[in-house]
């Protein structure tokens, strides 16, 4: 037998591989198996694939190239179809809290990086999964050869993944302890149609920055998956957003007050998000006045430590994670998600060209650790910044 046909029949002879987490990384591992005929099951406990953040998340180029050689073509040129580009946009501005531009970002017509609705891309990722996803599923931990769901059931497995986010029970369970902590930034994020605003308060076709007083920060993502379209394929769209939209993230160091805001839904969310920026001598809050109530959330920033040392700090073995449960990265990288996908591309391709299990998911760890601390320095550098604010 060939080498190369020695390590495929190793990949295929690998056994059943347990992917816990229904997130971006963990269906994207199970699409990637999947589609390498290898078996495998992915469970979740969300009950519908829908029931995410109404956000956007940006894929760059090599987060594409890692996503191409997990799923099908035709499921990259629907993602392609349902994404916003970012060369066609505007460059970037960065502005001061009373609106005063300081500056732009880079020019976008070269960039590959797309952005697209979270929920488009977990619909199409469990699409490629089929009916080795498995909603309604809680699990309690794993050991080896072995995963623990809370209804006191079990499943073999060869290889078990936790890609199960920032506080994930198999990588807390791995590491002895959380593998995260609060970053010191409590995050609100909403969504605004840019047809519901003034003139005066609009950000324009393009993306935008700005830091205030008393560690606060705005930021305002144009996503149009229609008229900034990255493949013009309209039959194969189906985008969650349907015309040019603002997807904002405002940003206020943790304290008491703030993580009260935390409790508060909608309408009283709002207001009290609206009260703490005019407090700080915000203007151009007309982007978070307009928005839908039911799109405004509150969530806490968590990040792993920026050295890649302290990732993933156990041996390898049959049991091992992956994006957010390893490298909880905050939202100011803009390449969470994108990090995740490449774990999982990381992950097969050491499947399918190491000698061994434990020697693919050492040389696996290996590759994340230092992908994880790269995304990381540049999330932190953002959060340091904004706490830094007097």
């Amino acid at each position: 037998m060939s080498t190369t046909a020695a390590k495929v029949a190793f990949m295929h002879n690998t056994g059943k591989v347990v992917v816990v987490g229904g997130g971006i990384g963990g269906l994207a591992l199970g699409a990637g198996l999947r589609r390498r005929g290898c078996e495998v099951a992915v469970y979740d406990r969300d009950t519908d694939v829908t029931a995410t953040g109404g956000y956007h998340i940006t894929l760059d180029e090599r987060a594409q190239t890692a996503l191409r050689s997990l799923v099908e073509p035709e499921i990259m040129r629907r993602l392609l179809a349902s994404g916003s580009a970012l060369r066609l946009r505007e460059r970037d501005v960065f502005r001061d809290h009373r609106g005063r531009v300081l500056g732009h970002g880079p020019d976008l017509r070269d960039s590959a990086s797309i952005d697209v609705d979270r929920i488009t891309l977990r619909t199409l990722l469990a699409e490629a999964v089929g009916d080795d996803l498995h909603l309604g599923r809680t699990v309690s931990g794993a050991e080896p050869g072995r995963v623990l769901f809370t209804d006191g059931t079990s499943t073999a497995a060869e290889l078990v993944v936790g890609a199960d986010g920032a506080h994930s029970v198999i990588a807390r369970q791995l590491a002895g302890g959380p593998t995260s902590r609060p970053a010191g930034i409590i995050g609100f994020s909403g969504r605004t149609n840019v047809a519901d605003l003034s003139e005066a308060g609009q950000w324009g076709p393009r993306s935008g920055f700005a830091i205030g007083p008393r560690a606060s920060a705005l930021y305002v993502g144009f996503l149009d998956p229609v008229g900034n379209t990255a493949l013009d394929a309209p039959e194969l769209r189906m985008s969650v957003t349907t015309g040019p939209t603002y997807i904002w993230g405002a940003m206020l160091a943790e304290s008491a007050e703030t993580e009260a805001l935390r409790d508060l839904r909608g309408e009283r969310l709002q207001a009290a998000l609206l009260d703490r920026f005019r407090e700080r001598g915000w203007a151009m809050l007309e982007v978070i006045e307009r928005s839908a109530p039911e799109t405004v959330a509150a969530f806490r920033f968590h990040a792993a430590s920026i050295d890649a040392a302290d990732l993933a700090p156990w041996p390898a073995g049959r049991v091992t994670a992956l994006g957010d449960a390893v490298h909880a990265t905050p939202p100011t990288a803009g390449q969470g998600a994108g990090a995740a996908i490449r774990d999982a591309a990381g992950l097969i391709e050491q499947l399918g060209s190491a000698a061994g299990l434990t020697e693919a998911v050492a040389s696996f760890e290996a590759d994340m650790r230092q992908r994880g601390s790269e995304v990381l320095t540049l999330g932190m550098h953002t959060v340091q910044r904004i706490l830094a604010a007097p």
